[in-house]
């Protein structure tokens, strides 16, 4: 066998064995790599999506937003029925709508604690859906928002302080008048239901 065809099967040797190698370099990488991102997961620890321009929060929706004015909110309230039994329940739907002109919009606190139903009866407060802590939920409201909840009375009476509904006293038959009020804004309400308790 001449020199040459044995320097090119060195060569040939040499080439196939620096194949492997980098080849099984790769696979180690690759490996280690999902390997990783494997106990990342079960961790918790794993980032499973690219962050992209579109899944960024714009910071200007959420910095530097105002409390809604007086003028920036209409409320309305709506009942399912207008007469119910002494002991009954009734169901409104409480509608908060934006009005204001502002392109930023503004931030409102929708809880029952924040938009509050009232029921009274002549000059006597009833009921309030604020006896009871809630949680705040904040909207940011803007150029044709409207957020809408239903809130249930019991036809019952709450006291001062927080108690479970089942404990509270029914009211006596009579006319009643529901209303919603900003907490924040005491002035904005909405029109009064009337509901018969018979």
């Amino acid at each position: 066998m001449s020199k040459q065809a044995v320097y090119r099967r060195r060569r040939i040797i040499v080439l196939i064995a620096a194949l492997a190698a980098l080849s099984l370099t790769v696979f180690c990488v690759y490996s280690v790599g999902q390997g990783i991102a494997a106990v990342g997961s079960a961790m918790g620890l794993g980032v499973s999506h690219t962050l992209t321009r579109d899944t960024v929060p714009d910071p200007t929706k959420i910095v530097g937003v105002p409390d809604c004015a007086s003028d920036d909110i209409t409320l309305s309230l709506q009942s399912a029925s207008s007469s119910i039994p002494v002991g009954g329940s009734v169901d409104f739907t409480a509608t908060i709508t934006y009005t204001g002109t502002s392109k930023a919009g503004c931030l409102i606190d929708a809880s029952d604690g924040g938009r509050v139903l009232t029921i009274t009866s002549g000059d006597n407060t009833v009921w309030r859906s604020d006896v009871c802590p809630s949680d705040a939920r904040m909207l940011l409201m803007s150029k044709g928002d409207v957020d809408q909840q239903q809130i249930t009375w019991n036809a019952d009476a709450t006291g001062s302080t927080c108690a479970e509904d089942g404990s509270l006293p029914r009211v006596n038959a009579g006319t009643y008048t529901a209303r919603l009020s900003l907490k924040e804004h005491p002035k904005v309400t909405s029109d009064p239901v009337t509901i018969a308790v018979q």
